[in-house]
């Protein structure tokens, strides 16, 4: 059976409260860390600068420059700089499949084995499919800290309900403190072969007519629509180099068609932040040292400087990136792509004013940093949003690793946050769940709210005189993460 790698998913039998008997999930309770380690990291499969993509037959193996490996019972050896990702399958000492997850390779080489993904963000949320949790949620990526808190929407393609209830479980697998401050469920039963997606604030769209780019392309003109065309496992990252004239962005024009008089257009994104743009969290909050504590409070208590950080990460194509809309007078921004994963990225509608739009093509121009965002696909749908019903599910019980009942610390975005400190920690949240309307069909979305602050930062000084360039001089935060990148990729060659 060939590997999926639609998704970054982790698939078999995770960690904790692991069932032994049907409909009771109190038998097993374990802290995550005891379960998943040790691991091993194999390489499964590849994909290709060209857009193709491999599934390997068993693990590859990287010697020197090239990948070696078996694929429909073939040797393969593929050049390293033929590749433009390699999947990874983490896995413990026991066989248990945990995370199959896509690294850009230049990542992957210069950070080693799955640590080159960079996680740095986010709980992650696991669903009960009936069998096994399957990873199925990274919510509420960049905010790092209450200031920047938020909330966030994502369907749970995995759940599945199993004597009638739901069950999630909710873990805390990377060096940082994450507070959750609502978990609920949305509920949809619509009509079949209706996909239902969220906007970023909440509002949920049906995708009746969705219809690929016309043309995707780079600023040199490279042909990029098939990275972008489909939800697949071409997955297209720009490595974190700079140009030789210094640039660090890229310049990427969508082309849709347009039908006659359309004023508006739901544009639906699957994107995510990218390998080294996660990485950068640490580097970037790392520049303060010791003062981060100052800032952190800063942060929370001044909306102004939460809006500061926004605005500023939107207009550096860092973690939040302006949609551009092709006018007569010229490209305006009419939406903002939000970051998220990097592990796992969810559909996401974004509603575009297109009414200054003449003739029957859309133009939309993206201008990201460098290295900071990977991009599945994109799509357009003019249709009306069909009338939907939506039965929110309040959690029925919640319990940590402690067993503590945490429930009422989900029910409502009231600030009370359910804490999970350490890497390790970890929740299983149930949810009754009802019975599908007869003749309909069912989406099941994720609703939450919170925040996390990492862990480990340096307690050195502040390096102010950097932090006010990256605040203050366009594209700074770009460069320094070619020249983490370029440092990177030196110490590798000095091995």
């Amino acid at each position: 059976m060939p590997i999926a790698f639609r998704r970054p998913l982790a698939l078999l039998l995770l960690f904790a409260y692991l069932p032994l008997a049907a409909g009771c999930y109190h038998n097993v309770a374990r802290p995550v860390s005891e379960v998943t380690l040790p691991v091993t990291d194999d390489i499964v499969g590849a994909t290709l600068k060209n857009a193709t993509v491999i599934h390997f037959d068993g693990a590859g193996t990287l010697r020197g420059d090239t990948l070696f490996a078996s694929a429909s019972m073939q040797p393969v050896a593929l050049p390293v700089d033929s590749l433009q990702t390699i999947w990874l399958r983490r896995s413990n000492t026991g066989g248990t499949v945990l995370l199959v997850v896509g690294v850009a390779v230049g990542v992957l080489l210069v950070a080693g084995g799955i640590a080159a993904a960079t996680k740095e963000s986010c709980p992650f949320v696991y669903s009960w499919d009936g069998t096994q949790y399957v990873f199925d949620a990274e919510p509420y990526g960049g905010a790092i800290s209450e200031g920047l808190a938020r909330h966030d929407y994502g369907q749970l393609e995995h759940l599945a309900s199993t004597g009638g209830e739901y069950r999630l479980l909710v873990t805390n697998e990377v060096n940082e403190s994450q507070f959750t401050d609502l978990l609920e469920l949305w509920v949809v039963d619509h009509a079949p072969g209706l996909p239902v997606v969220p906007d970023e604030f909440g509002g949920l769209h049906t995708i009746a007519a969705p219809q690929p780019p016309l043309a995707v392309r780079d600023a040199a003109g490279n042909d990029l629509l098939p990275w972008f065309a489909s939800t697949d496992q071409l997955v297209w990252q720009s490595e974190p180099v700079a140009e030789a004239s210094g640039g660090v962005r890229e310049e990427i024009t969508l082309s849709f068609a347009r039908p006659a008089g359309a004023k508006e257009m739901k544009l639906v994104t699957r994107v995510g932040t990218g390998n080294w743009g996660s990485h950068m969290i640490r580097v970037l909050l790392g520049l303060r040292g010791r003062a981060v504590d100052d800032w952190y409070a800063d942060l929370d208590e001044n909306t102004a400087v939460a809006d500061s950080v926004r605005t500023w990460s939107v207009s550096e194509g860092l973690y939040g990136l302006a949609i551009e809309v092709g006018q007569r007078g010229g490209w305006e921004p009419e939406g903002i792509l939000v970051g998220g994963g990097p592990f796992t990225t969810e559909d996401r509608v974004i509603v575009l004013d297109i009414s200054a739009v003449t003739g029957d093509t859309v133009n939309l121009r993206l201008r990201p940093a460098r290295g900071f965002w990977a991009f599945n696909s994109f799509a357009a749908d003019y249709t009306t949003d069909a009338p939907l019903r939506v039965d929110t599910l309040v959690a029925r019980s919640a319990e940590d690793a402690k067993r503590a009942d945490v429930s009422m610390l989900l029910a409502t975005a009231d600030g009370r946050y359910q804490e999970l400190p350490v890497p390790g920690d970890f929740a299983v949240v149930t949810f009754d769940a009802p019975p599908i309307r007869p003749g309909l069909e069912r989406t099941v979305l994720l609703h939450s709210a919170g925040y996390y602050r990492l862990r480990g930062l340096p307690a050195g000084a502040a390096d102010t005189a950097l932090v006010r360039r990256i605040l203050t001089e366009p594209d700074a935060a770009a460069r320094l993460a070619a020249e983490e990148y370029a440092r990177a990729v030196a110490a590798l060659a000095a091995r």
